[in-house]
C-alpha cells in the first residue's frame, strides 16, 4: 500500500488506486525480471550448446536459426513476464481479501 493521503487517493483515478493496492507495477518489473532471466539461460544451454549439439536439418526462411531462437526467446520471456505478472498480482489481491475479511470478523 502507499503512504498516500486521503485527499490525494481521491484525485487518482479509480483504476490507478486498484492497480497500486495490488502492486501491479512492482509485479510487472518481478516478471519482466524473471521472464528475461529465463529467456537468456534458456538460449544461453541452446547457444552453447551445453545439452549437445544442435541438428540442424531445417531450412530456416529469411535469417539463419541464431536469429529465430532469439525471436522465441523473446516471446518465451514477455510470457513468462505476464504469467509471473498476473500470479503474483492474484497472490496480492487474495492476501488483500483475506486481511479485509479478518478486520470485518472483529
Amino acid at each position: 500500500m502507499s503512504d498516500d493521503s486521503p485527499g490525494d487517493r481521491s484525485t487518482k483515478p479509480p483504476m490507478l488506486v486498484l492497480l497500486e493496492s495490488l502492486a501491479f507495477y512492482r509485479n510487472a518489473r518481478v516478471g519482466l525480471v524473471v521472464g528475461t532471466v529465463l529467456a537468456v539461460l534458456l538460449y544461453a544451454v541452446r547457444f552453447l550448446e551445453l545439452l549437445g549439439p544442435v541438428i540442424d536439418t531445417r531450412d530456416y526462411p529469411l535469417f539463419g536459426p541464431d536469429v529465430w531462437f532469439v525471436l522465441l526467446a523473446f516471446v518465451l520471456a514477455a510470457t513468462f513476464a505476464l504469467l509471473v505478472a498476473v500470479a503474483l498480482t492474484v497472490a496480492e489481491a487474495a492476501r488483500g481479501a483475506r486481511d479485509v475479511s479478518k478486520e470485518s470478523g472483529r
